[in-house]
């Protein structure tokens, strides 16, 4: 029975307890894997402890009534890094706000519990951005484990299809749409939509945050092709080495024009090598109508991956959502299941 601490509560923390709750049985019939939350943490919605375990159905229940924890029968006021230190899990989830300056307060939370030997599995981005060569290390010096899959394509099992499924081939590239915000916004400018109007509607949906920089100057995808670059093509760089340029600049008669030419005008993210020299960039660009990637319309994302031995190959998913990032953090957990069992 692990001890599993939840550290962030937003929409991947709640989507991946609504998991937890609903497939109880099956994970541990079908994985052998069976968790216990002892804690929950978050700074604004309030965080709880339990020893014991706490009941994620009532959890589950305050937060969709209330949208706070800090009334819940088991709310505490220690902070985030004490209940890391605490010694109350021996597994936590990171899910808190991407910070691609700093990386905080996600490298903190994840050094922390890493010094502590506790094993993490993360959905953000801004420490694998800022500091992965160090938590990789630091991971290993004390033995644990320290994952990430959500990072590149939500659930969409990006990384472990490269280190696992493919295991055995060299990958010498990856070309792809990391961003669901941007391919929204160009699917409905092919539709009609001015780039205004087709952004205040990803906006609307979620899509978008109000400040839709990070999606569509590019920096979003750029830290994608830095993880890809380090973890596939084994080439650490930092997010200001990849080339970026954004849609912003984008118009309607460009994407008309490029349909005119058999293609699309889609946002690729792309990583691979000119001769020795690792080329790591983002930028619109013209995708024919007959590659796989052309027809990656609306949220969607899709990843191309160069092999030796298979050619091509293309894997498509979500790359954002509640469940589908909280499934992310359940390949990890089940991952740790796997290598270290039960501590």
């Amino acid at each position: 029975m692990w001890n599993l601490g939840l550290v962030g509560f937003g929409n991947v923390g709640q989507g991946l307890a609504r998991i937890l709750e609903e497939k109880r049985c099956t994970l541990r019939e079908r994985y052998g894997f069976e968790c216990k939350v002892t804690f929950i943490a978050d700074p604004v919605k309030g965080s709880v402890l339990n020893s014991a375990g706490v009941d994620l159905r009532s959890i589950l229940e305050e937060i969709d009534k209330n949208g706070t924890l800090k009334n819940h029968p088991d709310a505490t006021e220690k902070d985030t890094l004490s209940l890391i230190r605490g010694g109350y899990a021996q597994v936590i989830t990171e899910a808190t706000y991407t910070d691609l300056t700093t990386g905080e307060p996600g490298v903190s939370h994840i050094r922390t519990a890493l010094e502590k030997g506790v094993h993490v599995v993360s959905t953000n981005k801004g420490p694998v951005s800022i500091a992965l060569p160090e938590l990789l290390a630091l991971a290993e010096s004390t033995g644990v484990s320290y994952f990430f899959e959500g990072v590149v394509m939500s659930g969409t099992p990006t990384l472990n299809l490269a280190r696992e499924a493919l295991a055995g081939c060299d990958i010498t590239g990856a070309m792809g749409i990391v961003n669901g915000t941007t391919n929204y916004i160009l699917s409905r400018m092919e539709e009609g939509m001015d780039y205004d109007e087709a952004l205040k509607k990803a906006q609307e949906l979620g899509y978008a945050e109000a400040d839709p920089t990070g999606d569509v100057e590019g920096w979003d995808a750029a830290v994608k092709v830095q993880v890809l670059a380090k973890v596939i093509m084994g080439e650490p760089i930092k997010v200001e080495d990849v080339d970026r340029k954004g849609i912003t600049d984008i118009t309607p008669d460009d994407i008309a024009s490029a349909k005119g030419r058999g293609a699309r005008i889609k946002l690729i993210a792309e990583v691979g090598r000119d001769g020795g020299k690792l080329v790591a960039k983002v930028a619109p660009g013209e995708v024919p109508l007959t590659h796989p990637l052309a027809g990656i319309m609306d949220a969607t994302n899709a990843l191309t991956l160069v092999t030796d031995h298979l050619g091509e190959v293309t894997i498509v998913g979500p790359g954002a959502g509640r469940v589908e990032t909280g499934q992310a953090l359940l390949t990890d957990l089940l991952a740790v299941n796997r290598i270290h069992g039960k501590d």
